[in-house]
């Protein structure tokens, strides 16, 4: 990722959505880029929605069981009060917060702060996801991740729930969900 040199000394904020179908890493690139910034001597503050307690009521935990420290919360206004004198902001699962996630990531980029945000961009649907298609189209950075496709071993980059569950929002891991390609999604 190329950073622009600030060469008046003023401190600038950004921010960076990792998106992806689940199983894709995207929670292991943001706990990646979280790490660096905390060797880089970086104070750093994670945040994660209160909902999500699959692994961990208060980690930030990946697939791969890679984790960090986290504060759970119940809305994204939350972030803006118990983030003062912070340099990073790591938001996770991005796409379970209210309609005010993109006002927060602004607010934060705006005091100069580094925002790294994680999250679904489609649903089990492979419909646009939340409020991560505001957050996409803020972000000053974007990498999309795509997992392996169960089916065919093809990139994929749609989360296929394997329950007839209808609800948009279903807590789950490997029993619920696999990646699947567009092609595999769509033939069911």
């Amino acid at each position: 990722m190329f950073i622009e040199p600030n060469l008046t000394g003023e401190r600038r904020g950004w921010i960076e959505v990792i998106c992806g179908s689940m199983f894709s890493g995207k929670t292991e690139e943001l706990i990646r880029r979280l790490k660096r910034a905390k060797i880089a001597n970086l104070r750093v503050e994670i945040f994660k929605p209160a909902i999500d307690v699959r692994y961990d009521e208060t980690q930030v935990v990946s697939h791969d069981a890679n984790s960090i420290h986290s504060t759970p919360i119940e809305n994204s206004q939350t972030i803006l009060l118990m983030a003062q004198d912070v340099d990073v902001v790591g938001i996770d699962e991005a796409q379970f917060f209210d309609d005010q996630i993109m006002h927060v990531c602004e607010t934060l980029a705006l005091r100069g702060i580094r925002v790294i945000v994680a999250g679904l961009d489609m649903d089990y649907l492979g419909r646009p996801f939340g409020q991560m298609p505001n957050l996409l189209a803020i972000a000053d950075y974007i990498t999309k991740l795509h997992a392996i496709c169960m089916k065919c071993g093809n990139i994929a980059n749609i989360s296929y729930r394997k329950t007839n569950d209808d609800g948009q929002v279903l807590l789950g891991e490997k029993e619920t969900y696999e990646p699947r390609c567009r092609k595999c999604f769509h033939e069911k």
